[in-house]
């Protein structure tokens, strides 16, 4: 599975009946790429893929371990804004996160980031576990996973200025 765009750097694809996972090097040291992913004001900047539509209304987190998050967005075609929040399981700067996606209560996937560095460059494996098939099934059918493309794309474009 591509991501969307013209963006092949990106690689998302299913790892199994309950995983997705998608991986992309980044042209920074991992701590830069780990602040982008645990400071709020740079979280704005990337997060949202500018394509969509969708702006921050507010982005809070308290990224260490049993730390929450909380991102709420707003969209044109939405009368009020969508809210997705969780928490931490584990912070280990600069090479690890896992957290809660617990706005799809049962549903909620837990997501996990590694940062692995070599060379000045950070490889970064997102894996999200969804707690059956058929959620991962619907995450995929509805086109969510074609943006990491473009949101990664926007980190790689704002790590330099870091």
């Amino acid at each position: 599975m591509d991501a969307k765009g013209k963006n092949d750097l990106t690689k998302a694809e299913r790892t199994s009946d309950r995983e997705m996972t998608v991986t992309r090097t980044f042209n920074a040291p991992a701590r830069l790429v780990f602040k982008a992913w645990t400071t709020a004001e740079l979280m704005k900047l990337w997060w949202v893929p500018k394509s969509v539509g969708m702006t921050f209304v507010s982005c809070e987190l308290d990224a260490r371990t049993g730390g929450t998050y909380r991102f709420v967005f707003s969209h044109p075609a939405f009368e009020q804004p969508m809210a997705f929040f969780g928490k931490y399981l584990e912070v280990v700067p600069p090479s690890r996160l896992v957290w809660t996606n617990e706005e799809g209560g049962e549903a909620g996937a837990v997501t996990t980031v590694t940062f692995e560095e070599k060379g000045g460059k950070t490889l970064v494996v997102m894996r999200d576990l969804y707690p059956s098939k058929k959620v991962l099934d619907e995450a995929i059918a509805s086109e969510q996973m074609a943006e990491f493309g473009e949101q990664f794309l926007q980190l790689d474009e704002l790590l330099p200025t870091l």
